[in-house]
């Protein structure tokens, strides 16, 4: 698979939340040639938050290999969407796309009740979606930005696992987007990293409330991805050059985040709950 190299990455920066996938300088790898799906999720029904772009797609895009139709939760970024929904379908797959709020408790149940009633079931819920700032004095953290972050980043999780979880059958999985910050900390991204303990913390519970049911609950913790998440959170200066401080001197790709979310959801990982997966470059962590 071809990698991006820290010198590869220019300067860029985008003025939104979310960021846009297409203006994104080099575009992030979400698929690889020699990726062949092997029907490990045939049959099976995934709703995706934040679906659009960066990990979100590329997870699309490996559970659609895999034999899985996906819907899409995405804010307003209708152009990346239109892109995953094409790139699914190339996979003979089905996609629905679900733009809205997670913020709103009430959008989250339907888009939980659009999957099913699209679909006819949900067997794999992604928890993916998120923003970040960058925070370099406490003069950017106030009740506004914390409100903010937490209701993009913390509730959304509760709201669509108590929506889903009626709605799934055992077997059935949930996944987390945390990050390798919940696990080392990380001073200019003091609020980010703060939701994230909060998703590994929810997920190891949730794993325990879980078990009889039969619902496996696990997360993925990622390390310096090149997703719209780095251009929309730091100015372009601290954008070029991304990914070099890790052991492997490089950022990772989507792609190569994506297939922990595809071994999550399927049988091979049948006796994994309450764990959590590290794509981070060789950054050791612990528990």
């Amino acid at each position: 698979m071809s990698t991006i190299t820290p010198d590869q990455i220019p300067a860029q920066s985008q003025d939104r939340q979310p960021a846009r996938e297409h203006e994104m300088t080099p575009a992030p790898i979400y698929d690889r040639d020699s990726y062949k799906g092997s029907e490990k999720l045939k049959g099976k029904i995934a709703l995706i938050t934040g679906g659009d772009s960066g990990i979100g797609r590329s997870v699309a895009v490996l559970y659609a290999k895999e034999g899985a139709d996906v819907a899409v939760s995405y804010l307003d970024e209708h152009k990346d969407a239109e892109k995953v929904k094409e790139l699914v379908e190339a996979e003979g797959q089905k996609c629905l796309l679900l733009p809205g709020d997670l913020s709103s408790e009430t959008f989250c149940q339907e888009i939980v009740q659009k999957t099913v009633d699209e679909y006819g079931q949900l067997d794999i819920l992604v928890s993916n979606a998120a923003e970040q700032y960058m925070e370099e004095d406490w003069d950017g953290i106030d009740a506004a930005r914390l409100g903010s972050i937490f209701s993009t980043n913390v509730f959304p999780m509760f709201y669509l696992s108590k929506a889903a979880i009626p709605l799934m059958k055992e077997g059935s999985s949930i996944i987390i987007t945390t990050s390798i910050n919940a696990y080392k900390g990380n001073a200019p991204l003091l609020s980010y990293s703060t939701t994230k303990g909060a998703n590994l913390a929810f997920l190891r519970s949730l794993s325990q409330r879980l078990i009889e049911k039969k619902i496996r609950v696990n997360g993925v913790a990622p390390g310096p991805i090149w997703t719209p998440f780095i251009p929309d959170a730091f100015p372009a200066d601290k954008v070029e050059g991304f990914g070099k401080q890790v052991p492997m001197k490089r950022p990772g790709q989507p792609v190569e985040v994506a297939t922990c979310f595809v071994f999550l959801a399927s049988e091979d990982a049948s006796y994994m709950t309450g764990q959590v997966m590290h794509p981070n470059g060789g950054v050791v962590v612990g528990a």
